[in-house]
């Protein structure tokens, strides 16, 4: 990851921004928790969190309080305009959880980049990222706030082992309404010729540096978005993928000339009515690959039935008397004696699947490892309690912990625990 070059001096000509969005489902998702925004002024990703919390209500809500930063490049410092309005936005989820307490455990990252005509503006909290493209190097301007980012940064992991780690999805800080966040705000000099780009982890969790650098080198804002979404999805992307991309270049002299429309995408570009259909199912060019349709017509050699004459009286047939069966209470026993087999093995294996299954949660406000799938009763066991406190843990991690977190063996969640405890540890420091 190579860091930016900022140019000595701000570019003496204004600058505009030509931009495009995509949001898709994906092909594993059934509904879509991302929002997208690009406008005149505003680049913006949010990737919301929360499952059956709706997380597309926060991403929707977030993206809806930080469109006023599209209203223009207004007086004032950039980096307090854009720390204000992520400040606005994670008030508003708070009040729908107040609300609606259904909805608690929601939340969402926001990456923003906030333009004002020379400069943007970064405002970034979670796994959401932004990328600037500058004479042929790409360059990562936010940092991830996630458990696999300390690990990357303390030097235990690489960064393409972070892209098959079983918490790579475990956010230390996200927009809530509840817990405090101080998002990573700073400025950057723009000059004509570099290309932005904002995803969600749908899109920079599969793809290398190499690959989005590949695809931003050419095309137009419109391409290089949908094809950063279809690479996405055909490298594997079990996420919702968002991206929005943009080219920065000298304004138009002609100050009346109309400014793009900005587009919302995703959960917000309409919260009562969600579109689960993905736009690049199936096939690479798009194609659902759907059977032709059944013509409704009836087969040759089955119309005799129907028109045979006299014709058949259907209730007489149903009520018929017929022959009896011989040996029917035998036969019947014997059916009931397999399937009650079948089943006693089906049952059987399946407890002992769940057996082999751990998962780390909470015991007495100590975590602790559990045997069993998590949620269902007799099914689960506490099986080993640690000695570090959930009350140490960062506040993300800790409900993440009280929620269950799944592990891929026993193994596995040792070592997860163990690596809390150094979170821990480096905290308290």
């Amino acid at each position: 990851m190579t860091e930016p070059t900022t140019p000595a001096t701000a570019a003496a000509a204004a600058l505009r921004l030509d931009f495009h969005a995509i949001s898709d489902v994906g092909r594993v998702r059934k509904d879509n928790q991302d929002s997208g925004y690009a406008g005149p002024w505003l680049l913006a990703v949010c990737d919301g969190v929360g499952g059956a919390a709706r997380g597309d209500i926060a991403s929707g809500t977030a993206i809806t309080e930080l469109r006023s930063l599209d209203d223009g490049p207004a007086e004032g410092d950039l980096g307090t305009r854009v720390n204000d309005a992520l400040h606005e936005a994670h008030l508003a989820i708070g009040r729908h959880v107040d609300h609606d307490p259904a909805l608690s455990g929601t939340s969402t990252t926001a990456t923003v980049v906030a333009f004002n005509g020379t400069q943007i503006g970064i405002g970034h909290v979670g796994d959401s990222r932004a990328y600037l493209y500058r004479d042929g190097e790409l360059s990562q301007l936010t940092s991830d706030h996630t458990f696999v980012q300390s690990l990357i940064d303390d030097g235990r992991i690489t960064e393409e082992e972070a892209r098959a780690h079983p918490n790579r999805n475990l956010i230390l800080k996200a927009l809530d309404g509840i817990h405090d966040v101080e998002p990573d705000v700073f400025t950057l000099e723009l000059v004509a010729g570099d290309r932005l780009f904002v995803c969600s982890d749908g899109a920079c969790g599969v793809l290398t540096d190499d690959r989005m650098a590949a695809i931003l080198s050419h095309g137009s804002p419109e391409y290089a978005a949908i094809e950063l979404v279809r690479n996405s999805l055909d490298a594997g992307s079990s996420d919702n993928v968002t991206c929005v991309v943009a080219d920065v270049g000298p304004a138009e002299e002609d100050t009346t000339s109309a400014r793009p429309q900005p587009m919302v995408v995703g959960a917000a570009a309409d919260p009562k009515r969600r579109m689960p259909r993905g736009l690049f199912r199936g096939h690479r060019s798009g194609d659902t690959g759907e059977l032709e349709p059944i013509e409704d017509e009836i087969p040759d050699g089955v119309d005799w039935v129907i028109q045979n004459d006299p014709p058949i009286d259907e209730e007489a047939y149903r009520y018929a008397p017929r022959p009896p069966r011989r040996f029917l209470w035998v036969r019947r026993v014997l059916a009931a004696t397999v399937a009650l087999g079948l089943a006693w093995i089906v049952g059987a294996t399946a407890y002992w699947w769940t057996q082999q299954q751990y998962y780390i949660g909470e015991s007495d406000g100590q975590v602790a490892i559990y045997r069993g799938i998590d949620g269902l009763p007799g099914l689960s066991e506490l099986y080993r309690v640690s000695d570090l406190p959930t009350a140490d843990l960062p506040d993300a991690v800790s409900s993440d912990v009280s929620s269950g977190i799944a592990a891929e063996d026993y193994e596995d969640a040792v070592d997860t625990v163990r690596n809390f405890a150094e979170l821990a540890s480096e905290a308290g420091e």
